[in-house]
This record gives structure tokens, C-alpha cells and sequence, in this order.
């Protein structure tokens, strides 16, 4: 149950409004199904109008994000949210990884990625990427940075920082307001949260 009350539809401004609407059908899109909770981030943000319009042109030039590939994105958003252990973000995630073409056993397997054999060493550099900087403190060394510059040209490394950046953002946000899953992958495979004592 979130910590807040957000903002229905009957106390939006006009602005929200239509941020509730296009948001709505772009995760209905995204995901293939429409939920109850779908818009509760968003809901919150609706307190600060500003802050909200602000918010969905980030989240609209994500989107439009054409540097890296679904796959690469979706590995970089989904290890941030499980790192950091945000349900919405999980659930909302596994759902779009799985339209993107990642099947049940990756998203089973992004807990212990580094042994699974169905990465490849470029997920795995992705992967690895996306746990070091959504863990506290960030943890990206030389090595690591180096290792992405090999496959990546500087653009996409912006992105690909970015992408794990806003999905923190996300993810923080959501978790601090106590906005848990939405029911996007419904009784379907789930990627699980990183276990945190792990990391200190």
C-alpha cells in the first residue's frame, strides 16, 4: 500500500490528465496489458504539475532512446530494479524484457547472472555494469568501464549509463513511497530481487 495518497483522476489538472492518458497507453503498449496500480508513480508526481511535466519528457526521450538495443536496454533497466530491489519496477520490467525477447530462464537467471550460461559475455558486462552502479556506494571500477568500451562507442555508453541511472531514479522513488508491484507479468515468470546481504 503506497505511503501517499497520489492524485485521481477527478482532482488531475488538465495537464495530468493527459500525462495519465499517453502514459497509460504506452504502458499498455509496452507491456500488453493494462493494471490498476499502472499509473501510481505517476499519480504521485501529479501533486508537483511541474515536476511531472518535467518527468515525462525524461521518461519520453528515454523512450525514444534508439542507440542501444531492446535486449541491451532491457537487461540495463531490469538489474538496476532488481538490485535495488523495487517491485513495481520488477514486475513492470520482466513484462517488457519478455516482450523484448528475453525468455523465462534469463529473467530467472539475472539473480546469479555471472554462472548462467544463457548470457552472453557482453549481457554479463551489461549486467555487471548495472549492479555496480545501483548498488550504494556505486561501484564501477576502471576495469569494468574499460571492458564496455570495447563494445560500446560514446554515445551509447551515455545511454546505456543513462538508462541504468533512471531506472535507479525509478526505483528509489517508487521504493520510498511504498508503491509495490503492479500486476503486469500477472502469474508469469518474474525476475527476482538481488539479495541484498550479499552486498554488504
Amino acid at each position: 500500500m503506497p505511503r501517499l495518497q497520489g492524485v485521481p483522476d477527478r482532482d488531475a489538472g488538465l495537464g495530468a490528465k493527459i500525462a495519465f492518458f499517453f502514459t497509460k497507453r504506452k504502458l499498455a503498449q509496452m507491456a500488453g496489458l493494462e493494471t490498476a496500480g499502472m499509473l501510481e508513480p505517476l499519480r504521485m508526481y501529479a501533486h508537483i504539475p511541474r515536476l511531472l511535466s518535467a518527468y515525462g519528457k525524461l521518461e519520453q526521450a528515454e523512450s525514444k532512446l534508439d542507440i542501444l538495443s531492446p535486449r541491451h536496454r532491457a537487461l540495463a533497466e531490469l538489474k538496476s530494479a532488481t538490485t535495488v530491489g523495487c517491485e513495481y519496477c520488477i514486475d513492470l520490467g520482466s513484462q517488457i524484457a519478455r516482450r523484448w525477447g528475453l525468455t523465462d530462464e534469463e529473467l530467472l537467471a539475472l539473480s546469479d547472472y555471472r554462472n548462467a550460461s544463457c548470457f552472453s559475455e557482453l549481457d554479463k558486462l551489461i549486467l555487471e555494469y548495472a549492479t555496480a552502479m545501483s548498488r550504494t556506494p556505486v561501484e564501477v571500477t576502471d576495469q569494468l568501464f574499460g571492458a564496455l568500451r570495447a563494445h560500446f562507442d560514446t554515445a551509447q555508453l551515455v545511454g546505456l549509463t543513462h538508462v541504468i541511472t533512471l531506472g535507479n531514479m525509478r526505483a528509489r522513488f517508487n521504493i520510498a513511497l511504498g508503491i509495490g508491484s503492479s500486476g503486469f507479468s500477472g502469474d508469469r515468470v518474474c525476475a527476482l530481487p538481488d539479495d541484498q546481504r550479499k552486498h554488504g
